[in-house]
């Protein structure tokens, strides 16, 4: 046997070798013994005995690994899978955020819709007299029907909102100034109350906000300065951004704010949730620019669409 036969007797036995740690297992468990295809036979054709007792052991490590790696790439898939899921959903919401952010500064219908549901936030003391004076002269058949919203300690602007609506439907045809529902909604925080305990009470504060603004789904919220106005125009921002309800957001603020916002005046305008928000003096104007300066003494229009006014001062 010259050197080239050596060395192909030697590659041969080698393979021999790999395969038989490849298949061995199955080989074993079809008709073993000398006269079938087991392990005497792999024996007979390498040459020479298995020692199956050392071999098993190794096989049965190296499937194991395997069989672990194939899990961990298989938890790995799904992770990534799960990461690239939660990065997409996020794009889409953020896209839709700047869209709701430039949209709201547009008109928001081509021609005059017709009645609109409208919520209307009213808050103790001068923000009532405030919002009920607006109410007064606006054109309430294009906005109906009307929820009034108070704060659940607030006793008297439900009362005085009621009042408004009587003397409505005493000028008015019967079913022209349309429904009217009266509703009170808890506070976030009442004056003096810690800041430890508020965090309880703005969790149910925001509950009772989403469950009125499902069951009223309104297309307007006018409010003008209550801090409970904040919890129910978030609510009606997300739905704007989930494609729930468009709810177009008109904040007044407070003729007693001269210099500065106040603070719900403040996060509706650096947050961009308000689709207008008026002020009535000329240097909140000038520090706020984006705002829409109003002088008492003239007509406000706030274009929905085309040439209608919706709120008629």
């Amino acid at each position: 046997m010259d050197l080239g036969d050596s060395l192909l007797l030697s590659c041969r036995r080698r393979c021999c070798r790999a395969a038989c740690c490849c298949f061995l297992l199955v080989a074993d468990g079809v008709g073993g013994g000398d006269g079938g295809f087991g392990l005497g036979y792999i024996s007979k054709k390498m040459g020479e005995k298995v020692d199956v007792d050392w071999l098993l052991p190794k096989i049965h490590k190296v499937l194991g690994m395997e069989s672990r790696d194939g899990s961990f790439f298989s938890d790995m898939g799904c992770i990534n899978a799960s990461i690239l899921l939660i990065i997409g959903a996020s794009t889409l919401i953020v896209i839709r955020i700047f869209y709701i952010i430039y949209r709201s500064s547009k008109p928001l219908y081509s021609t005059p819709p017709g009645p609109l549901s409208t919520l209307i936030v009213l808050g103790s003391g001068g923000h009532t007299a405030e919002m009920l004076n607006l109410l007064a002269v606006m054109q309430m058949e294009r906005f109906k029907p009307r929820y009034y919203v108070a704060a659940a300690t607030d006793n008297m602007s439900l009362q005085k909102a009621r009042a408004l609506e009587d003397s409505l439907m005493e000028k008015s045809e019967v079913g022209l100034v349309g429904a009217s529902h009266f509703m009170q909604i808890y506070r976030s925080r009442e004056v003096g109350q810690s800041y430890i305990t508020s965090v309880g009470t703005t969790l149910i504060a925001l509950t009772h906000a989403l469950w009125l603004m499902i069951k009223i789904r309104p297309q307007v919220i006018l409010c003008n300065g209550p801090g409970t106005c904040i919890p129910l125009c978030v609510i009606a921002f997300f739905f704007k951004a989930f494609g729930i309800r468009w709810s177009s957001i008109f904040y007044v603020e407070s003729i007693a704010r001269v210099r500065r916002l106040s603070l719900s005046g403040l996060l509706l305008y650096k947050l961009r949730m308000a689709d207008q928000l008026f002020v009535q003096w000329p240097q909140l104007k000038s520090k706020y620019p984006r705002a829409n300066y109003v002088n008492i003494n003239f007509k406000v229009r706030v274009l929905l669409g085309g040439e209608f006014s919706i709120l008629d001062f």
